[in-house]
């Protein structure tokens, strides 16, 4: 369960900052609202790209597992 509410959390923030990005794009916005969200964009941006950055080092984690497999692998079968 872990991972599915990790990806949902990703997906809401990505969703929010979406929501975010329009709302500032409207005319109907007041500065201090205006700020606020964009306040709150910020944080999500960094939460975002920190989850990324987290994926990224755990997939090159498991290509060096798989690397790795494949060279003792191969070894079994030279000898």
């Amino acid at each position: 369960m872990g991972k599915k509410s990790v990806k949902n959390s990703f997906e809401e923030k990505l969703n929010r900052l979406e929501e975010i990005s329009s709302l500032l794009e409207s005319d109907d916005i007041d500065l201090e609202k205006a700020i606020s969200l964009y306040e709150e964009g910020i944080e999500l941006s960094k939460e975002c790209i920190s989850a990324l950055k987290q994926a990224e080092l755990k997939i090159t984690e498991l290509k060096k597992k798989m690397d790795d497999f494949n060279t003792d692998s191969r070894e079994l079968f030279d000898e």
